[in-house]
């Protein structure tokens, strides 16, 4: 799996997430296959995402989008301070860790 990580601060956490979810780049017709959004706990101002691709040519075409038909309009461009840190990663494993079982007797 790619991943397209995002961070940057933005000037209104609620502002961001509407222009967000008005989705202006069509996320699942570019081949998002899902996405995560966090906030670190201390800074409400600050937006983490993550977005998952099947490949590295469709991030680095929707990465190339948003720089260019989104950040640089006033689509999303009033909710953001400053410029967007970016990277395409790609994830070489995934593995659960079960809770130890406890004994409630």
């Amino acid at each position: 799996m790619i991943t397209l990580q995002i961070e940057h601060q933005v000037r209104d956490f609620d502002m961001w997430r509407r222009a967000f979810d008005s989705d202006p780049l069509g996320r699942a017709a570019s081949g998002v296959r899902s996405f995560r959004i966090s906030r670190p706990l201390d800074q409400q101002d600050y937006v983490m995402l993550e977005m998952d691709f099947d490949t590295q040519a469709a991030a680095v075409d929707f990465l190339g989008r948003l720089q260019n038909d989104t950040w640089k309009t006033g689509v999303t461009a009033p909710a953001l301070v400053g410029e967007p840190s970016t990277r395409i990663i790609e994830t070489v494993a995934i593995e659960n860790v079960a809770a130890p079982e406890r004994d409630l007797r």
